[in-house]
């Protein structure tokens, strides 16, 4: 692998997808070509299946069949995707990726650790993401952002124990591994955050050239 892989991680109404296109729009201005995507999905098929994990349903998904289609998709996300663009030298700016398993299945659902691990390993093999980017922000502020976006998905309808055993899950990834992640305050206002992603830039164009 020769590009950059860099993911944004962070619960609803952190401001994810805004931060990716400013980012990318930066980084082009370098003349380095970047690659948006996001899980689930990121291509037609994973597409598909994030269409099943966010939709209702009369019918409760257990918290294994989510776990197995989150790395269902992100199987064929890497193989049409992702591998393919680090390969040719690309920057990856990725709206979530196994991460966001350990947080929303992990913490969120009680999965074991071990067993996301085990799908980990056997999907991914030795990738993992060069910098991960953390939007965090309290809770109560992250669900008011997205109920004003309109209808909640099976997702965000969650409560709010749910979700505040998602940021633990983040903040105790992020304290583990240091060296790969970041923490961004998305409390802040959107100039302030951006201004934050500019302080980071001169470090990830370095690195993409290597």
């Amino acid at each position: 692998m020769t590009g950059l892989f860099i993911t944004l991680e962070g619960p609803e109404g952190a401001g994810k997808s805004t931060n990716r296109e400013f980012l990318a729009q930066r980084l082009r201005e370098h003349d380095l070509e970047v690659v948006l995507t996001r899980e689930p999905g990121g291509t037609p098929l994973a597409e598909r299946i994030r269409e099943l994990l966010l939709a209702h349903s009369d019918e409760a998904m257990a918290a294994d069949t989510e776990l197995l289609l989150v790395f269902a998709a992100r199987a064929q996300h890497l193989a049409e995707v992702i591998r393919p663009a680090l390969q040719r030298g690309a920057i990856v700016l990725c709206d979530r990726f196994t991460d966001a398993t350990y947080a929303y299945q992990g913490g969120g659902r009680g999965l074991p650790e071990a067993r996301i691990a085990e799908l980990e390993r056997f999907v991914q093999g030795d990738l993992n993401p060069d910098l991960t980017l953390i939007f965090d922000l309290p809770v109560e502020i992250g669900l008011s952002r997205a109920a004003a976006r309109g209808r909640l998905d099976r997702f965000e309808q969650e409560g709010r124990a749910f979700f505040e055993a998602v940021r633990l899950a983040y903040l105790r990834r992020a304290e583990a591994l240091p060296e790969r992640y970041r923490i961004v305050d998305a409390a802040q206002s959107l100039t302030q955050v951006q201004r934050d992603l500019d302080s980071l830039l001169p470090q990830i164009v370095e690195r993409a050239r290597g």
